[in-house]
């Protein structure tokens, strides 16, 4: 880190500046034109055919878990900027096949169902189109030039449908700083140096173009006491002062297993929000995962003593979508 860089420590931050302390950071890490002036896809550029051989070789025992929340209407979803619970409804039945009221011959019978969501209710990627900063995307493009109402015309998700498959690195960061219940506070920001440390016990080394999930073990305790404000409310998560390691670390991707994948509240003052999001997504160009469900693959990686694994976890390829649901598995 050059000595003009930004301060990794958040007692450093100027807590009643965050436009001060979000420009530095954006400044100091900005990937633009890096992948040309064309580009669509920023940090998962780093995923290349020798990444994902080097995922395959992992695959130990073929078994597979899922990483992803559930999709249903008992989510954590309090309808902020309209965003709800999956609404499952089902438009065809047993019952009408048991009726003989579906109009098939001979007998056949038939289930159908239609579900109505936001594409970020449960775990998803946030896509590159999801955040601006003072009106400017990814690439350093116009945001209106990028999302209109048709639908995100540049870096829509769909550009990464078949991108997503890549060397996963899971790091523990709760059962590595709180031993006794695994789980961090709601409000404790994970500090570059916390994510290092954790690598390190876990003997893990992260390297470009890696997927990296980060446990703080708050589904874990959201599912045992209740949604409450899971979905908005505090949590932990990564401080605003990790945006130079998700840099130089040349990551592909980052996923939480909170909400809103920094530390919330956010590290000021005064009125903020999702300053992290602000620097990473338009600048950085990295791709972010949210409300992924850690806990099993947490059990099986610390069994095993080993952390990294073959990850796939491809978008829906919607078109012009700012961001996706997804159902990620790590093969090991």
């Amino acid at each position: 880190m050059s000595r003009d860089a930004p301060s990794e420590d958040p007692a450093d931050l100027d807590r009643n500046d965050p436009e001060r302390e979000i420009a530095a950071r954006a400044a100091a890490y900005r990937n633009w034109g890096r992948w040309g002036e064309s580009d669509v896809l920023g940090t998962l550029n780093f995923i290349d055919p020798a990444k994902r051989l080097q995922a395959a070789a992992l695959v130990q025992t073929g078994e597979v878990v899922s990483l992803a929340q559930s999709f249903d209407t008992d989510g954590p979803q309090k309808g902020w900027r309209r965003r709800t619970n999956p609404v499952h409804t089902m438009t065809d039945t047993g019952t009408d096949a048991e009726r003989g009221s579906q109009g098939f011959p001979h007998g056949l019978g038939g289930a159908d169902d239609v579900i109505s969501m936001p594409l970020q209710c449960s775990t998803q990627w946030d896509g590159l189109g999801h955040i601006f900063d003072h009106g400017l995307a990814w690439n350093g493009r116009r945001a209106g030039d990028v999302v209109t109402s048709d639908g995100d015309l540049v870096t829509g998700i769909e550009h990464a449908a078949s991108v997503i498959v890549s060397r996963g690195v899971l790091l523990d960061v709760g059962r590595h700083l709180v031993p006794e219940t695994c789980e961090l506070a709601d409000g404790y920001a994970i500090t570059a140096g916390d994510l290092e440390a954790t690598a390190s016990a876990q003997g893990s080394l992260i390297g470009r173009g890696d997927i990296v999930l980060i446990r703080t073990g708050q589904y874990a305790r959201t599912r045992r006491e209740g949604w409450r404000d899971y979905a908005g409310g505090a949590a932990p998560g990564l401080s605003l002062t990790t945006a130079g390691w998700l840099h130089r670390t040349e990551i592909a991707a980052i996923a939480t297993d909170t909400w809103g994948f920094e530390v919330r509240p956010n590290e000021f003052d005064v009125q903020a929000f999702q300053p992290l999001h602000q620097v990473v997504i338009p600048n950085i160009g990295l791709t972010v995962g949210e409300m992924w469900n850690l806990d099993a693959l947490a059990q099986m990686c610390s069994s095993r003593g080993q952390w990294d694994f073959l990850l796939s976890a491809a978008p829906l390829p919607i078109t012009g979508a700012v961001g996706s649901p997804i159902n990620p598995v790590a093969v090991l």
